[in-house]
């Protein structure tokens, strides 16, 4: 399997698995690859960077923009916009509570300590598709939370 970093005629970018190079261009030459943002048939690769394998320290260089991207951080699509937004909302108005959220949720849905309060955090899918099963009313991010530190 190999990972692709590609973008669409709009520039919307996204990755996505395929078996080979080969069966990429198999695809793409078929016109099977569709853009994840907007749906359009125009994808190419895009540049991508290689995957290193953990253990080994290597230099990094970080550029401030790409061209015709802006900077990095900026999101570039009114969906990455969106989904950006959304995050500083939840982040904002609700608790980190880490490794944690399982229990706390947990606690929460059954009148323990604490009372109600929006809370975020991460859990494994086991333990939340028991909460789930139990009907504590969890719903899934979109995005990985920023881990607080200290």
């Amino acid at each position: 399997m190999i990972k692709f970093s590609l973008k669409c005629g709009q520039d919307h970018r996204f990755d996505s698995w395929f078996q080979s190079s080969d069966a990429f261009d198999k695809l793409a030459a078929r016109g099977l690859i569709n853009c994840a943002v907007c749906g359009g048939g125009d994808v190419e690769k895009s540049i991508m960077a290689p995957n290193i394998q953990a253990g080994r320290s290597v230099p990094v260089v970080v550029p401030a923009s790409v061209p015709g991207r802006g900077s990095l951080s900026t999101p570039a699509s009114p969906a990455e916009q969106a989904l950006a937004e959304m995050r500083r909302k939840i982040e904002k108005n609700s608790e980190y509570v880490g490794k944690n959220f399982a229990a706390e949720a947990r606690k929460m849905h059954e009148g323990g300590v604490g009372g109600e309060r929006s809370i975020h955090g991460e859990a494994r899918p086991e333990e939340a598709r028991k909460l789930i099963e139990d009907g504590v009313p969890i719903i899934p991010l979109p995005f990985k939370t920023a881990r607080k530190v200290n």
